[in-house]
C-alpha cells in the first residue's frame, strides 16, 4: 500500500512580543497565525473498518491540532517566561487576558517546534507527522520537516 500525505489547515490569533529583539517585534503585536498539519502513512485496508481508505479521518486529526494548539493559542498572549516580560504577563493575566509563558522566544520558528512536539505525541502509531508551515503574515512563514529533524534512536543497552 502506498504512503499518503493529508493536510489539514487551521487558523488561530495569537499575540507576542520578542523580548531583547531589535526591530518593531519587540512590542506587543499579534497576528493572524495559519498552521498547516501534514502527516503520512497508509491509507486502512480493512474492508470492514469504518475508517476504511483514510490515513486519519480528518476530524480525528482536527481534534488532536484544536486540543494541543489552536485552543491553547488562539486570542492568548505569548510571553518567553525567562525575560522581564513575565511582569507584563502577570498584569494582563490578573486583568483577566489569556496568558501563555513558554520555555522559548515566541518567533514562529520556535512555536513551530513546539507544536511538532505536542502533535508527534497524540498521533496513532501509524500516522506520523510529516511537516508544519506557520504562517505568521501573508508573505513570512516557517516550516518544520520530520526528515530535517530526526529522532534520537533508541540506545539498546548491553548487559553481560
Amino acid at each position: 500500500m502506498s504512503n499518503i500525505r493529508i493536510t489539514k489547515s487551521f487558523s488561530f490569533e495569537t499575540g507576542h512580543a520578542l523580548y531583547g529583539y531589535d526591530g518593531k517585534c519587540r512590542n506587543v503585536h499579534g497576528h493572524s497565525y495559519k498552521l498547516f498539519v501534514t502527516v503520512i502513512g497508509t491509507p486502512i485496508a480493512d474492508t470492514n473498518h469504518v475508517k476504511y481508505g483514510m490515513v486519519i479521518d480528518f476530524g480525528d486529526l482536527k481534534k488532536i491540532v484544536k486540543e494541543e494548539i489552536v485552543d491553547v493559542f488562539d486570542h492568548a498572549t505569548v510571553f518567553n517566561k525567562n525575560t522581564p516580560h513575565v511582569e507584563l504577563a502577570k498584569e494582563l493575566s490578573n486583568r483577566g487576558h489569556n496568558v501563555l509563558l513558554v520555555n522559548y522566544q515566541p518567533t514562529s520558528e520556535m512555536m513551530v517546534i513546539d507544536f511538532a512536539e505536542k502533535i508527534k505525541t497524540r498521533l496513532p502509531e501509524n500516522i506520523q507527522l510529516y511537516s508544519l508551515k506557520l504562517q505568521e503574515t501573508a508573505t513570512s512563514y516557517a516550516e518544520w520537516y520530520a526528515s530535517d529533524n530526526p529522532s534520537t534512536p533508541l540506545r539498546v543497552l548491553k548487559t553481560n
